[in-house]
C-alpha cells in the first residue's frame, strides 16, 4: 500500500482577539515533507515518524506532506487555512493511488469561513481518494466531533490523556486499524454519543482518571477497536462544540453504538463531580504561604495553549503585593520587554511596562523596575513528550525580590527548564507560578508537593454555563441545565 500522511494543526478560540496568520503556523516550521527529519523535536515530526517507521516495518510506501503546527489563538484567516488546505490535497492528488491516508489534525479548528476545517479537509481528501481507500485522523481529545468529520473518515483516534502526553501512542494506534483494515483484516465502524456537556476533564485527576482506565478497559473487548472521548474546546462557538464519546468497532454497528453509550452515561453521570471548581487568587495564595514545602500555582485562565495573550499579570501583582519571598513567575509573552531589556542587557536596572497589552482579557499592565538577570536567545523548554517548545528570545527579570521569564514566542508553560534554561534556580523556590491549565502537571508534579489550579482572570473562563455561545447548535448542556440527558 501507499500511506500518504499530512497534518495542519491549531486550536481556535472563537472568543480571542487576533486570527491565526502564518506568522503563528512559522514559528514552528511549516513543513514541506520534512518533518520527520527537520521536526524532530515538534509533535508533529515525532507522530509522522511513527507512521514512517510502521510503513516502512510493513512493507508499504510512505509519501510524506505538509504539515504545520500554530499555537492556539483566533479563527485563522482564510486565505492561510486555503493555501495550506489545498497545498496538502493537491500533494495528495499528485501522489495517487493512495490506499491509506492519515491525518494529524486537532479538532478545533476554525477558519473565518469554515467552522469545521478538520471535517472539511477529511471530506475533500475523500472526494480525491474514493469510497475504497482508508482515511484515519488522529485528534486533539479538545475538539468539535462533526458528523462530517464521521462520514469522511473511516478512523478517528483521540488522544486520551490530558496533559497529552500519549500521542505518539495513539498515532500507532491510528496506524494498526487504517493498515488492517487495508489488509481487509478489520472494517472500522464509528458510534458517536453526544453527552451534552460542555466541560474541562484533566486525566491526572479522579473521577477522571477512572473514566480513561474504564475507557481501556473497553478496549479489551471482543471487537472493540478503540474508544475515545472528545472532551470538546469550550471556548471554540462552532454548532458542533461539546462533550462526546467516540467509538470504532470490528464491523459491528451496535457493539459501537452500546459501548458509546455506556461510557458517555458514565461520564455524564459524574458530571456534577467534574466541573473544575478552582481558589481564587487570595485563597490560593494563602495556601501557598501557609504550605511547608514547594508549591506550584498555575494561572489557568491567561494559557496561550486555549488561545489566551499569555500577559495578564493579575496573578504576578497578587504575589508581589503579598511580599512573596522565594517565588518564581513565568512565562510573560511579552516581546517589547524582551527586546528592551535584551538591548540594556544583563545586569541593567530599568523601569517597564509589562503584560496588559493585547486587549480586555490581558487585563492591566503593571509598572515596576525590573533586574535583568539573564538573557537567552531562541530559547526552548520541553513540551510533553520527547519535543522541543520554542519560546523565542527571552529574558530573566528580578522584581520585588521575585524571578520572572518574560518570553517573545507565545507558548504556555510545560517544564521547569522554561526557567531554569535561563538561570534560575528552582530548588530553592517555595511558589512557582506558571501560565498553563493541566499541561504542567507532567513535568512539574515531580518537583512539587502541592499543585494549586488557581481561577485567575483571563479569556479561558470555567463558568461554562456562562460563555456567550451563538453558534452552538445545543444550547441546553450541563452545567446550563442539569439534567439535559434526563437520567435523574
Amino acid at each position: 500500500m501507499r500511506l500518504f500522511a499530512a497534518g495542519l494543526i491549531t486550536e481556535s478560540n472563537t472568543f480571542a482577539p487576533w486570527p491565526t496568520g502564518k506568522r503563528g503556523f512559522s514559528e514552528i516550521g511549516p513543513f514541506y515533507g520534512d518533518a520527520t527529519t527537520r521536526g524532530q523535536d515538534d509533535e508533529t515530526g515525532i507522530v509522522a515518524g511513527a507512521w514512517k517507521e510502521l510503513a516502512r516495518r510493513d512493507g508499504h510506501e510512505f509519501v510524506e506532506g505538509f504539515f504545520a503546527h500554530a499555537q492556539p489563538s483566533g479563527p485563522t484567516l482564510q486565505s492561510v487555512y486555503e493555501e495550506y488546505r489545498d497545498g496538502i490535497l493537491e500533494e495528495l492528488r499528485r501522489r495517487m493511488p493512495c490506499e491509506m491516508v492519515l491525518f494529524f489534525l486537532h479538532g478545533a479548528m476554525v477558519s473565518a469561513g469554515c467552522d469545521d476545517c478538520e471535517g472539511d479537509i477529511l471530506a475533500r481528501a475523500r472526494a480525491i481518494v474514493g469510497p475504497s481507500a482508508k482515511i484515519g485522523a488522529l485528534l486533539d481529545p479538545h475538539c468539535h466531533l462533526t458528523p462530517q468529520m464521521i462520514a469522511a473518515a473511516d478512523a478517528i483516534v483521540l488522544i486520551k490523556e490530558y496533559p497529552h502526553f500519549d500521542y505518539p501512542d495513539r498515532g500507532r494506534e491510528l496506524y494498526e486499524i487504517c493498515e488492517r483494515a487495508g489488509r481487509r483484516e478489520c472494517r472500522p465502524v464509528m458510534h458517536l454519543f453526544d453527552c451534552r456537556m460542555v466541560g474541562f476533564y484533566p486525566t491526572t485527576t479522579e473521577p477522571m482518571a477512572g473514566l480513561v482506565r474504564r475507557m481501556k478497559e473497553a478496549e479489551g473487548r471482543e471487537g472493540v477497536l478503540s474508544v475515545g472521548f472528545g472532551h470538546g474546546f469550550p471556548w471554540g462557538d462552532t454548532p458542533e462544540t461539546g462533550s462526546k464519546v467516540l467509538v470504532i468497532a470490528d464491523g459491528d454497528a451496535r457493539l459501537a453504538e452500546s459501548v458509546a453509550t455506556e461510557i458517555g452515561h458514565a461520564i455524564y453521570d459524574r458530571r456534577e463531580a467534574l466541573l473544575p471548581r478552582y481558589p481564587d487568587i487570595a485563597t490560593a495564595i494563602a495556601r501557598a504561604r501557609k504550605h511547608e514545602g514547594v508549591v506550584v500555582l498555575a494561572d489557568t485562565a491567561d494559557n496561550s495553549g486555549g488561545g489566551a495573550p499569555s500577559d495578564n499579570v493579575s496573578l504576578l501583582r497578587a504575589m508581589l503585593q503579598a511580599g512573596m519571598q522565594k517565588a518564581a513567575y513565568g512565562c510573560i509573552w511579552d516581546p517589547v520587554t524582551v527586546e528592551v531589556c535584551a538591548e540594556a542587557g544583563v545586569g541593567a536596572t530599568l523601569p517597564l511596562r509589562i503584560g496588559g497589552k493585547c486587549g480586555p482579557a490581558s487585563g492591566e499592565a503593571m509598572d515596576v523596575v525590573a533586574t535583568v538577570k539573564g538573557i537567552v536567545r531562541n530559547h526552548s523548554q520541553q513540551g510533553l513528550g520527547p519535543e522541543r517548545c520554542p519560546m523565542g528570545d527571552s529574558v530573566w527579570l528580578e522584581i520585588g525580590g521575585m524571578d520572572v521569564v518574560a518570553m517573545s514566542v507565545r507558548t504556555q508553560t510545560f517544564s521547569p527548564d522554561a526557567f531554569t534554561g535561563l538561570g534560575i534556580e528552582l530548588a530553592s523556590k517555595r511558589v512557582i507560578a506558571l501560565k498553563s491549565s493541566w499541561h504542567f502537571q507532567a513535568n512539574f508534579a515531580p518537583i512539587a508537593d502541592e499543585l494549586i489550579a488557581v481561577a485567575t482572570p483571563g479569556a479561558l473562563q470555567m463558568d461554562f454555563a456562562a460563555i456567550d455561545y451563538r453558534k452552538k447548535r445545543d444550547q441546553a448542556f450541563f452545567p446550563r441545565v442539569a439534567d439535559p440527558l434526563g437520567r435523574g
